[in-house]
């Protein structure tokens, strides 16, 4: 095990696939909300929504990540709501696609208890440990568990000229507390993952930051997961609407997959599926698909 409790090798295991730490896996975001920031409620339905993981397991989604509730403000959405949201949807994809990793973005144990009963896999615990008893649930379902930095703030909440010392170290600093609560509670080390959190808790200065900086992350051992897509640091870094920030993310993706990030929650599933395995084919850690140029 390294310093911070990870495993040396770097293994990650989801479900039974044991994950390298040179593999580059998209997660594919299906908001079963009516007020999500970019979707704006086009897989609400749930028939939209199965639509959805059709798409994006074909264009080589390795993980489903199904939400319901928006990460920002809006209407509340309480438990029992939010599991009518998304444990329907937990099970029929469970059911119809049993080779894909199934994530529940909730800060809710009750809803992570819920959506395990039913198939998940994994536990994006966006808002950073807000309620302690999540990670017991996944250490009794035995599921992966997302420790995602968010400095403290409540759920929903947007950052307010928020400040930090040196915003990488308490990043890091959090991660691995949230970490080690995580392992003092049984959750298997091969399940568990960090997460900077790119606009939670910070500004577009921040963020820039820890992407820059990103290896600082990738140094403790734990797999690190970025969620870039089409995020407001993007949007203000180029001064550009929601809908034209495709290339903003995948230049921030490229560089993130670059210095270890290796779970990437994404809208654009085939953009950045084509990107990382670009990346990995430059870094040396995958060949060509077809590589006939010069030799015929």
């Amino acid at each position: 095990m390294s310093a911070a409790g990870a495993p040396d090798d770097g293994t990650l295991l989801l479900r039974q696939r044991v994950v390298g730490r040179s593999d580059r896996l998209v997660m594919a975001i299906v908001n079963r909300t009516p007020d999500s920031f970019y979707d704006r409620g086009s897989t609400w339905a749930l028939d939209r929504a199965l639509e959805r993981v059709t798409q994006a397991v074909a264009a080589g989604a390795d993980i489903v990540d199904i939400g319901g509730v928006k990460a920002g403000h809006g209407p509340p959405v309480d438990e029992a709501e939010e599991i009518e949201r998304v444990v329907p949807l937990v099970r029929l994809v469970r059911q119809r696609w049993p080779e894909v990793i199934v994530s529940v973005d909730t800060w809710r144990a009750g809803v992570a208890r819920r959506a395990c009963e039913a198939g998940a896999d994994l536990l994006n615990d966006a808002w950073g440990g807000t309620d302690p008893q999540l990670a017991r649930v996944a250490a009794e379902f035995d599921v992966a568990l997302v420790c995602t930095h968010t400095a403290g703030i409540a759920p929903r909440t947007n950052p307010h000229r928020i400040e930090y010392d040196d915003v990488v170290a308490d990043v890091v600093r959090d991660c691995s507390r949230l970490a080690q609560r995580a392992l003092d509670v049984g959750v298997d080390p091969r399940r568990i993952i960090v997460d900077p959190a790119h606009d939670f808790a910070k500004t577009t200065a921040h963020s820039l930051e820890v992407t820059r900086r990103l290896g600082e992350l990738v140094a403790l051992g734990w797999p690190v997961l970025v969620s870039v897509s089409r995020k407001d640091f993007v949007g203000e870094t180029l001064d550009l609407p929601t809908d034209e920030r495709l290339p903003g993310t995948l230049a921030a993706t490229v560089v993130a997959a670059w210095l270890g990030a290796r779970i990437h929650r994404v809208h654009d599933v085939a953009a950045v599926r084509q990107a990382l395995d670009m990346t990995r084919a430059i870094a040396g850690d995958a060949p060509p698909l077809v590589a006939v140029r010069g030799l015929r």
